[in-house]
């Protein structure tokens, strides 16, 4: 039987006791071994918060063509900032119908963010500055759930010290369902995520896949958001963390397919829009990713030769383009 995404309490690991810490970071591990993929409920970013950044993206992509186009994303992946046009990435030889807009941590100059003129949306940007905390909060708060799993000396949110990461909006135009069936085009192509961890908040529409087992070529349908936007966070390892865990966590590939539909609805030749909201964590530039504690032994020898962070993940964002 192929396993599902398993769901989590992680409320129980921010206000629990030592030994209900300790039981959600081995739920998370295990759930990271089997699948890649959890839910976690009673997480730390505030539902309404959620809900207005979902707000902020419909009214960003509202926006005419040309305006949008006021913060491009700079060509290439060196720079993940600003907003691209549909059809801009391609995860497979099949277009991706979607856009997106990326920001980062205020903080980091090597990247900085490329904003919309403050009078065209205001508002936008200091709500995304502070979403983009309140996300970066929690996967500190993850990270530190990931150490007490391995029974790590170390907490592995120092080595994100920086918070490189990056929040992503997107926003996939309705299309005609016979088009995705055809494969005549793709909302995302199946892919893995090449940073530390993603977290993902999602719409009602659905449409994720996952594929389960991990390298088998099936793929299960992971619904869209139950009742509220922002009770429950994915969250999945992403290509940096499985070579860091020796791939005791599974970098699991997954896909944005065909969404089911009600038998007779309107959506039954169309596939509704589709919003959702990944935010992808990396390490330190600097840091060196060598197999974890507890990830190798004299029976299970490291795999993987030592890199930086930042060497790896350039690599894999150059590959997008």
């Amino acid at each position: 039987m192929s396993p599902t995404v398993p769901t989590v309490d992680f409320g129980k690991f921010i206000h629990g006791s030592p030994s209900e810490k300790k039981e959600v970071a081995v739920q998370i591990d295990d759930a990271f071994r089997n699948i890649g993929f959890v839910k976690l409920t009673n997480h730390s970013v505030p539902k309404d918060m959620v809900q207005k950044c979902f707000d902020w993206s419909k009214t960003f992509f509202s926006l005419p063509l040309e305006s949008k186009m006021l913060c491009p994303h700079p060509p290439g992946g060196a720079h993940h900032r600003g907003y691209s046009a549909l059809s801009t990435e391609h995860l497979t030889s099949i277009p991706d119908t979607k856009e997106s807009y990326e920001s980062g941590n205020p903080l980091d100059a090597a990247q900085p963010n490329i904003w919309p003129p403050a009078d065209l949306i205001p508002g936008f940007q200091p709500f995304m500055e502070s979403f983009f905390t309140s996300c970066a909060a929690f996967v500190h708060i993850l990270l530190t759930a990931l150490s007490l799993a391995l029974d790590m000396d170390s907490d592995l949110s120092a080595t994100h010290s920086e918070s490189l990461f990056q929040l992503r909006l997107l926003h996939y135009p309705a299309v005609a369902r016979r088009v995705l069936q055809r494969n005549e085009a793709t909302r995302i192509g199946a892919h893995s995520d090449f940073g530390t961890l993603t977290l993902l908040f999602q719409d009602e529409v659905g449409g994720l896949e996952v594929e389960s087992p991990p390298g088998s070529g099936t793929f299960i349908g992971v619904p869209g958001a139950q009742g509220e936007r922002g009770e429950s966070v994915l969250v999945n390892v992403g290509d940096l963390l499985a070579r860091w865990s020796n791939d005791r966590w599974k970098s699991t590939v997954h896909r944005v397919g065909v969404p089911p539909v009600v038998e007779g609805s309107a959506e039954e030749d169309m596939c509704a829009p589709r919003y959702s909201i990944p935010f992808f964590a990396t390490a330190n530039d600097d840091t060196v990713i060598e197999a974890l504690p507890g990830c190798w032994s004299e029976s299970n020898p490291k795999k993987y030769e030592s890199v930086t962070a930042r060497g790896y993940v350039q690599m894999s964002m150059a590959e997008l383009y």
